[in-house]
């Protein structure tokens, strides 16, 4: 089934999908940019001709990773739950404000996430998956991108279903679960949390077990692309429909007990953060199969004739597996003290945006009318944005083995020994070269939105 055909969409679905395609490349701008400036700050030579302003890198991170993981993703879900809306209910009511009030919402949170940075306001706070800024500005604007995303979820869960859904749209609505599972968490150690100050544990311990439910819908999102992709670039699913269907209900099935773990544990006991650590194990199995299946069907295509490298949804689909697949390699050597760690989610995170970059190129943009031109520069970036960011995650998985320390910048990182020394230079050119490919994503598209509608 051509995906184009399935989720074809009239004027008014149009608008609300531009606004959260907007949003989402807005994001990773922002993220973009602060990328750069943070590779720069940790590269041998660069980060001594700079005199970086007090707690830039701190600050720069947590806008870095606000944007570049939570605001890109979650836009990136809320392109899907519309999709999936107007697919199962097309011929059918649906709660069109719902739909439009959590996309304002969203954009007035990239503001108040961004206030506290720019205004030079509160203390920034490095804890792992949502990381903060001690200001209730920063506070206000995470409580309104929960309302902003939980308005469509809500959409999605009350509209009736009147048509058989695809395999996209089953994983936008697993990932929707997992996102009320996500909030069902912040909510329970907000509880536990009430009237203690904010601080580095007060947020690690607010967003710990939420944080890992937002990599179960995350993972969801990338089963689904991967589906869309495949079906575009090699004409069938990734594998058979039950093998996708039973890969996302497991990770629905293994993301059920989380909420249960703040009654199971002493609050925030290191048990408990065991156990919230111990369920991400349940991501590799499905991904593992998934890549498996696609791998045979692309070696049985080239057995029958060429491969359509020039397809991005084939390009993307490919290099997203081969990316993810070498974070989650990574990821089997991590201990969380030195850089071994975010080499290991930069792969990881980059695997999942090159599947999303996939689906701007071929599914959001031409449902819009806006096709994008440039097939040679849409290949160049999405190989430069792959191998740039396949080359920052083994220099810091590198540096990491010499013992440097994550989350610092400058002389605290230590560069005596020469491996520390080339790993983050790695670092710093593979950043370099991945911005360059983000940076085209997101003139491409952008250049696209902006443009006139198809012929």
């Amino acid at each position: 089934m051509d995906p184009l055909k399935t989720f074809e969409i009239g004027p008014a679905q149009r608008r609300e999908l531009s606004g959260w395609c907007a949003l989402a490349i807005g994001a990773l701008a922002i993220a973009g940019v602060f990328a750069l400036l943070l590779a720069l700050s940790r590269t041998p030579g660069v980060q001594d001709m700079v005199p970086w302003p007090l707690e830039f890198f701190r600050k720069a991170l947590v806008i870095h990773v606000i944007f570049a993981f939570v605001i890109w993703f979650l836009a990136v879900f809320g392109a899907g739950l519309h999709l999936a809306v107007w697919q199962i209910a097309r011929d059918r009511p649906q709660i069109e404000f719902a739909g439009r009030f959590g996309l304002l919402a969203v954009a007035v949170a990239c503001v108040l996430l961004f206030v506290p940075a720019l205004l030079d306001r509160g203390e920034p706070t490095l804890n792992n998956y949502i990381p903060a800024i001690i200001d209730p500005v920063y506070y206000l604007g995470l409580g309104v991108l929960a309302v902003g995303l939980a308005l469509p979820v809500f959409r999605l869960l009350v509209t009736p279903f009147g048509r058989p859904m695809d395999t996209f749209t089953i994983g936008v609505a697993c990932a929707a679960a997992t996102f009320l599972l996500a909030l069902i968490c912040f909510g329970l150690a907000l509880n536990e949390l009430a009237g203690e100050p904010p601080s580095y544990a007060f947020n690690e311990e607010l967003f710990w077990g939420g944080g890992h439910m937002l990599q179960f819908l995350s993972t969801l999102l990338l089963i689904g692309a991967w589906s869309v992709l495949a079906r575009i670039g090699l004409g069938e699913d990734i594998a058979p429909r039950y093998v996708v269907l039973g890969a996302m209900i497991f990770l629905v099935i293994c993301a059920l007990p989380a909420p249960f773990l703040y009654f199971a544990y002493p609050p925030f006991s290191a048990e408990q953060t065991s156990a919230f650590s111990g369920l991400l194990w349940a991501l590799g199995p499905p991904t593992l199969v998934l890549a498996v299946f696609a791998g045979r069907t692309i070696l049985r295509r080239r057995n029958s004739g060429a491969l359509p490298w020039s397809d991005p949804a084939f390009l993307c689909l490919v290099l997203s597996i081969v990316v993810f697949g070498v974070g989650g390699v990574l990821g089997m050597f991590i201990d969380g003290t030195d850089t071994r760690t975010p080499a290991h989610y930069h792969g990881v995170i980059a695997g999942v945006t090159l599947a999303f970059m996939g689906l701007f190129f071929t599914l959001f943009l031409p449902l819009l009318g806006r096709t994008p031109k440039g097939g040679r520069a849409i290949r160049f970036l999405v190989w430069a944005f792959a191998g740039g960011q396949t080359l920052a995650s083994l220099g810091l998985f590198l540096a990491g083995g010499y013992g440097v320390p994550r989350k610092v910048a400058g002389d605290a990182q230590g560069l005596e020994e020469m491996g520390a020394i080339v790993g983050m230079a790695m670092n710093g050119v593979g950043a370099l070269v991945a911005v360059v490919g983000g940076v085209m994503f997101i003139w491409i598209c952008g250049r696209a939105l902006l443009s006139a509608v198809d012929g």
